[in-house]
């Protein structure tokens, strides 16, 4: 197990922005990729890496949409097409962007879907939730390598969840083909392959200078993460108000957009992270491992939860495993 994975007192705080991180910061020439950066903590994050000078590229699956909310916040970022469930677009945006010959300083591995009440495949048959929050992401960053090599110093930042804990990654079967579908199940253990996917490519990128993290960046309502939830589970599980409002509340881990992104952005621009990779982070630090048996499920008290993360989910083992069944699934390997 990773010795790296304690925390290593940042200093910031679940209170904590990205206001608060991104200060004194210089991203003059650094170019960086967010998925899903035109909505909630994508936009947040990619504003703010923007506002300390990066280049910014999202890829998007609705172009319209995302030119649209991105001019409405501002602009300052080019907009591209991509969608994370199809491979040949996933293969034309890297290609596109590897071809420019920039280097890729951050990838920020953002876009996600939450508890899809119905089990849905993609058109290649995976279980959808695994496809867009893990595998999109696994073929993104692969095909991204070049460029990331290229950057002689690049941080892969993936978004998992504390609903990582919902579940393990179950490998004999991970589609739900012979058990009954759990969509926080799935959900969990797409955020479980988020948090494995960075242990396994800070492995294999760290000798060219690619670092990889993956966080927790709280339980923030005012996104769309929780379109498929719907609001009365919200309500119930008080992440909003009885008039459907978000509730900020630090003491239960339920925060503003602006504190839930602070971990993203500390994860991709803070120096206290140089020489660091393949850890799990939360409130802008890196979190300790949780003992045995401490999953939860969405009715417990969110006070006493912790923002640790499950040993299974920085499982050295089982990060070669996922690596080997993401590439057996993907048809993609680390190239260049």
């Amino acid at each position: 197990m990773s010795t790296a994975q304690a925390p290593i007192g940042s200093g910031f705080s679940r209170a904590s922005t990205t206001a608060d991180i991104i200060k004194g910061i210089d991203l003059v020439g650094k170019v960086a990729i967010v998925t899903g950066g035109y909505s909630g903590l994508g936009l947040e994050t990619a504003r703010t890496l923007a506002s300390a000078g990066a280049r910014i590229i999202v890829p998007a699956r609705d172009v319209e949409r995302a030119r649209r909310t991105i001019a409405e916040a501002g602009g300052g970022m080019e907009v591209q097409p991509m969608d994370l469930t199809v491979p040949h677009s996933i293969d034309d945006f890297a290609r596109d962007f590897v071809e420019t010959g920039l280097p890729l300083h951050l990838l920020i591995n953002n876009a996600g879907i939450m508890a899809l009440p119905e089990l849905k495949r993609d058109a290649q048959g995976n279980e959808l939730q695994f496809s867009t929050n893990h595998l999109g992401h696994f073929r993104l960053a692969l095909r991204l390598w070049p460029a990331l090599k290229r950057a002689g110093g690049a941080r892969v930042v993936s978004v998992s969840s504390a609903g990582h804990r919902f579940s393990p990654v179950v490998f004999d079967d991970i589609h739900f083909e012979r058990r009954d579908y759990d969509p926080f199940k799935a959900y969990g253990q797409s955020k479980t392959a988020n948090i494995l996917f960075a242990v396994g490519l800070d492995r294999r990128g760290k000798d060219d200078g690619i670092r990889a993290f993956a966080l927790h960046p709280g339980g923030i309502a005012g996104t769309n993460l929780g379109t498929h939830v719907g609001v009365e589970m919200l309500k119930k599980t008080g992440f909003v108000d009885e008039s459907g409002r978000p509730v900020i509340d630090l003491a239960r881990d339920l925060k503003s957009i602006p504190q839930g992104a602070a971990t993203h952005v500390w994860c991709a621009v803070s120096p206290q992270l140089d020489g660091k990779g393949g850890v799990f982070c939360a409130d802008s630090d890196i979190t300790p491992i949780l003992p045995d048996g401490n999953s939860f499920d969405l009715s417990e008290d969110r006070t006493h939860r912790g923002t640790g993360v499950q040993a299974y989910a920085v499982d050295p083992n089982a990060a070669e495993e996922l690596w080997r069944r993401s590439e057996e699934i993907t048809d993609v390997s680390i190239q260049g």
